[in-house]
């Protein structure tokens, strides 16, 4: 079913309830831009007889269905075309039965659709008591993330004795915050029948939830954030505050109208009446620049936010738009690394937000300089205990560059999102270098990679959570709690100049309750690691990929096990071969060439980054 295009809706023959969501336009000269979204589907559910068909057939045809020739149980689905509202984008309208027997197709229904017209009659108020006790608390078990819009069908037969549409639904709305707008309409009279799939396509495409929070009714944090980046990445001198000139290149770029003087002093002349700190004498400030937009979206102006926020690259969920950040292609020897001019550009911000000079960010700095991302991405693991600090808490500039590293190595993608939030400017390209593959490296026996990442294999209680702890100057004592693999990332010396070197713990949790005793115990944690050499080095034969390997025996300070201690220090009797490396012979010579083992104490960890550093440097002069 296909509906002719018409006009964009008139205002409404009777005002929508959108309790404290919005309202009528705010008169101010900023013009509006819809989302880029191919189309919106909407699924209209509720009570039977309450006119849902009624509703589809008219927006669908432009006329009221003729009641003689009776209504199709579900009619099949309308498309509305992509002009039919000034977004110009097309609308699919599908019908629903509320029959026991269809309930399998309304979920999936409810589930597709990108929002929900939920309908209750006029003249019944049991349908609209149904919306509470039934509907609303069943999207909500559905765990439905789609806008509701509820309209209230047969507004000519609505009894005029009847309390206002604000007074019913007020109360309905305080408990279900999905609900983003309530509309009462009559398709029989042609009443607001188009308003209601406007507002419903005004949902998806201009959401209220990602903005603004409605029982705080303040904006969300990650609206702000995005909003403070704007608002920094238009003060272009730096001082504040948006100048008339810095506001009217913001308007002509979000808007491609500019703002007459008049219209400026119009704008500076709201926000200073409602918040006098909104405006001083360079222009608007951050605050009021927050406070305009806080005041676009109370009055349903949520568009010209949204259309200042995908102007500046933000999708729904207020993150730059994945399609920003470029596809990364590699082989699965080879990472990415930061580039000097990316290096330097950190080193730069390092030293703005180091507010009180003492070389190190403390929390406060750090939040503050990450202010503009949607978040702290090292807030969480296995960021948030992976570089060295001090005492208060602060992270030193190499800190600060490791964690960077860390995430480059990580996730390059998510790396390259916070350096555009905290204010790069350059393209990926300017920003990461893809290293050489692993194999060349081997073959020509050298290596332009400034960043090694090295797995530390063993079973529970071998020391590898106490070795990483070391190596970032903590106690094993100081480790947090962390669920999942653990990192410690951290600057070496190596040949006269830093390199990165981060450890990842590989867990195992596989490994059955140790013997008590504590020789058994020790035993058992030098097979245990011989098992699981073979396992890694039998997936680098198998794969192509080998990696030099590295035993240490950790918890020197221990009393270790004889047995332990007589095969450690002889690795070339102790050692098992692969499968492979039993018919070729190359596993013995590659583990001859890369393997060492250290007895590191935890009070001494330092002999094992001393033995690392030694094993490179031979390393590099053989080469």
């Amino acid at each position: 079913m296909a509906a002719a295009p018409r006009d964009a809706p008139k205002p409404p023959h009777q005002k929508p309830y959108r309790g404290r969501r919005g309202g009528d336009a705010m008169g101010v000269a900023w013009s509006l831009r819809a989302a880029a979204k191919r189309d919106v589907r909407v699924a209209v559910i509720g009570d039977h007889g309450t006119g849902k068909s009624s509703l589809v057939t008219t927006i669908a045809t432009g006329r009221f269905p003729d009641q003689d020739n009776g209504i199709a149980h579900v009619l099949p689905p309308a498309r509305l075309p992509v002009d039919y509202f000034p977004a110009r984008v097309p609308v699919t309208i599908v019908d629903t039965s509320s029959s026991p027997e269809h309930r399998a197709k309304l979920i999936a229904e409810c589930q597709a659709a990108d929002a929900v017209v939920l309908t209750y009659a006029c003249d019944r108020p049991a349908t609209l008591e149904r919306l509470s006790t039934f509907w609303l608390p069943e999207l909500r078990r559905l765990q439905l993330k789609a806008p509701v819009i509820v309209v209230g069908c047969k507004l000519d037969l609505r009894d005029e004795q009847q309390v206002s549409l604000e007074q019913v639904m007020a109360p309905i709305m305080q408990t279900f915050r999905e609900i983003e707008t309530c509309i009462e309409c009559s398709a029989l009279r042609q009443i607001q029948v188009p308003e209601v799939f406007y507002y419903a396509q005004k949902a998806v495409l201009h959401p209220t939830a990602p903005l603004f929070d409605q029982e705080a009714q303040s904006l969300k944090p990650r609206c702000v954030r995005a909003l403070k980046r704007i608002f920094i990445l238009c003060d272009h001198d730096r001082d504040g505050a948006l100048s008339d000139v810095e506001l009217n290149d913001f308007q002509v770029k979000c808007f491609n109208a500019p703002l007459q003087p008049t219209e400026i002093a119009g704008v500076k002349r709201v926000v200073q009446e409602k918040m006098p700190e909104g405006v001083n004498d360079n222009g608007l400030t951050l605050t009021g620049f927050l406070f305009l937009h806080a005041l676009f979206i109370e009055k349903g102006r949520l568009e010209t936010t949204w259309t200042v926020l995908r102007k500046f690259g933000y999708d729904n969920e207020i993150k730059l738009r994945d399609d920003l950040i470029p596809t990364i292609k590699r082989a699965p020897d080879q990472t990415l690394e930061l580039t000097g001019q990316a290096i330097d550009f950190l080193r730069g911000i390092f030293n703005m937000f180091d507010t009180d000079n003492d070389d190190a960010l403390l929390p406060a700095e750090l939040d503050d300089l990450f202010s503009t991302a949607p978040e702290n991405p090292w807030s969480s693991n296995p960021y948030v205990d992976c570089a060295e600090r001090n005492v208060l808490g602060g992270l030193s500039l190499e800190g600060f560059l490791s964690k960077w590293a860390l995430m480059t190595l990580l996730d390059p993608a998510n790396s390259f999102a916070n350096l555009i939030y905290v204010g790069y400017s350059g393209d990926f390209g300017s920003a990461f270098t893809t290293t050489r593959k692993r194999r060349v490296d081997r073959k020509k026996q050298q290596t332009q990679r400034n960043v090694f990442q090295c797995y530390v294999f063993g079973p529970r209680g071998a020391g590898k959570t106490a070795l990483l702890q070391s190596f970032l100057g903590r106690q094993p004592s100081d480790a947090l709690p962390m669920n999942g693999e653990r990192f410690a990332a951290n600057t070496v010396e190596l040949s006269g100049s830093r390199k990165t070197l981060v450890f990842q713990e590989i867990p195992e949790d596989d490994v059955r309750p140790l013997l008590a005793d504590r020789e058994s115990c020790d035993e058992f944690s030098w097979q245990r690691t011989r098992d699981l050499l073979v396992e890694v080095a039998t997936h680098g034969e198998n794969t192509g990929y080998e990696v030099p390997c590295l035993i240490v025996a950790a918890k020197d300070d221990l009393d270790q096990s004889p047995l332990a201690l007589q095969e450690s220090t002889r690795p070339h009797l102790s050692i098992p071969e692969t499968e492979a490396g039993k018919t070729r012979r190359q596993y013995r010579q590659l583990l001859n060439r890369s393997l060492m083992v250290v007895s590191v104490g935890a009070a001494v960890a330092v002999v094992g980054i001393a033995a690392y550093r030694v094993y490179a440097a031979r390393k590099n002069t053989s080469s």
